[in-house]
């Protein structure tokens, strides 16, 4: 956009959803990851699960599966490992 250009009440709105979807995804990994690093003990450890191809996730990252708006199925899958007893 030019300095020129006006910046019109529709061009705004759909401005103002992108930045509340990115947001929201943002706020969604965040979450994410604060409850993996619970679990694994370190930021670097918790990048690291996010970015790695799981069996139960079909070979998808965790990371994957948030960008898609899945992020509930991974926070039970997390859960679901917090809630096991440590071998």
């Amino acid at each position: 956009m030019s300095n020129d250009e006006q910046l019109t009440p529709a061009s705004l709105t759909a401005l103002r959803a992108r930045f509340e979807a990115q947001s929201r995804k943002a706020q969604a990994y965040y979450a994410v990851m604060h409850e993996i690093k619970g679990v694994v003990g370190n930021d670097d450890a918790a990048n690291a699960w996010m970015n790695a191809p799981l069996e139960a996730f079909d070979k998808q990252t965790p990371a994957q599966l948030v960008a898609a708006d899945r992020e509930h199925e991974v926070l039970d899958h997390i859960r679901t490992r917090k809630a096991k007893p440590a071998k």
